[in-house]
């Protein structure tokens, strides 16, 4: 029996990708779902297909961007399911970065769905959880959160805030029977990943990335970062001088305006 057996989840970013091979994994698993996003027609889709395999779904759309929307689904879950043992903050984007093209209100914008919208979901939630004195918050960041790599400098950073934020809530959580966990993914296949226009090292396909996500979320990991020889390959970078990590990524972004 799993650890996530009858375990009641919030799952945000829920419609596509890898937050709907989640909410697929969490059911396979014996999970109680209640599934966000903006598009409710997709949510509904992701809610039929939990219930084919015999689990139960809960359909709260709602925009991370709006705060009154997210304490309202909040309440909604508390109300219908009992409360939430396992926030999984997973709703975010990409925009490539490109100083020929910079642009403060998209990256800023980037950075209130990504980073922004995992705060309000915890903020939303959080309240309830302290006063039960148990619950799991999770939240969804990348292996480019690590290091600033080319292109992506607006979602580096976006992600890099989840990382740093979760590294300091974690302590202050410890006392109330809360963990705390976050999420390193590398390159995944999704709807969002195949708009990349290079070579994505160590692609996995999003069902494998739940069921790893899931087996660390069960164990209740600080850390979950997949996959492995990608997660070694980015945490190598972090650990080389300024001066030659440079002449790698100058190397590495002019290989990639070449193809």
């Amino acid at each position: 029996m799993s650890n996530l057996e009858g375990k009641r989840v919030w799952l945000t970013g829920a419609s596509l990708g890898i937050g709907r091979a989640l909410a697929i994994e969490l059911a396979k698993q014996g999970a109680i779902v209640a599934l966000t996003a903006r598009n409710k027609e997709r949510l509904v889709e992701v809610g039929k297909e939990v219930e084919s395999l015999g689990g139960r779904a809960l359909i709260v759309p709602g925009d991370v961007r709006d705060l009154d929307r997210m304490k309202e689904v909040a309440e909604e879950i508390v109300s219908v399911i009992g409360g939430v043992d396992i926030l999984i903050a997973n709703a975010g984007t990409h925009v490539f970065s490109k100083p020929e093209e910079f642009d403060t209100s998209e990256y800023l914008e980037l950075m209130d769905i990504n980073y922004g919208g995992t705060l309000r979901c915890i903020e939303a939630i959080l309240p309830s959880m302290l006063e039960r004195k148990s619950g799991q918050i999770v939240g969804v960041a990348s292996l480019a959160g690590l290091r600033g790599l080319p292109r992506a400098a607006a979602y580096c950073a976006s992600k890099a805030a989840i990382i740093n934020f979760f590294q300091s809530m974690r302590i202050h959580l410890r006392d109330h029977n809360i963990g705390v966990t976050v999420i390193n993914p590398g390159f995944v296949r999704t709807p969002l990943t195949d708009k990349n226009d290079f070579h994505m090292p160590c692609l996995i396909e999003a069902d494998k990335a739940a069921r790893i996500m899931c087996s660390g979320i069960a164990k209740g990991r600080d850390e979950i970062s997949f996959p492995i020889p990608f997660s070694w390959t980015i945490r190598l970078l972090r650990l080389l001088p300024l001066p030659i990590y440079n002449w790698i990524m100058t190397r590495v972004w002019r290989r990639m305006k070449d193809n």
